[in-house]
């Protein structure tokens, strides 16, 4: 019997790995062209945005430095099948605009990998109410009373 010939498949360790390792050092420097990491065409989502193509995404994560002092990930834990990872990351942060406090956004990143390597595909998961607009202030006050009230 003869030996199943399976389609050679490129192996993503190694994208997911420098994957990692951009998100553990992001820097504003390294936001300013980010083509090694994403395609040109590649696609954005997270609670706040929905786009397409680099310059958009560059820009989604210089105005990040813009927001808030000393952005970073930290990666707790990935899956990866195929051309697809799953990231687990705590966002670690301070604000400037309010709480000086360190603060810290967990969520999740479904991610696609072009044949090249770079991404293609990146989908942020994360609760903007309860990870964000509850440690504002004002805001933060109403969106606990609204949980509160749902509860009920």
């Amino acid at each position: 019997m003869p030996a199943i010939q399976l389609p050679a498949t490129l192996d993503h360790q190694a994208s997911l790995d420098r994957l990692i390792a951009f998100f553990e050092s992001i820097s504003l420097a390294a936001c300013q062209d980010m083509s090694g990491v994403y395609t040109e065409d590649a696609y954005f989502k997270d609670p706040f945005n929905e786009l397409r193509g680099l310059p958009a995404i560059d820009q989604v994560f210089q105005h990040m430095f813009v927001q808030v002092h000393e952005p970073r990930f930290r990666i707790t834990s990935s899956v990866l099948q195929g051309d697809t990872a799953f990231l687990v990351w705590d966002f670690l942060f301070t604000m400037k605009n309010f709480n000086a406090k360190p603060q810290c956004i967990r969520g999740a990143t479904h991610i696609r990998f072009a044949e090249d390597g770079r991404v293609s595909f990146h989908r942020d998961y994360w609760d903007a109410a309860e990870e964000l607009y509850e440690k504002l202030p004002v805001l933060g006050s109403f969106m606990r009373f609204l949980k509160k009230q749902a509860r009920k």
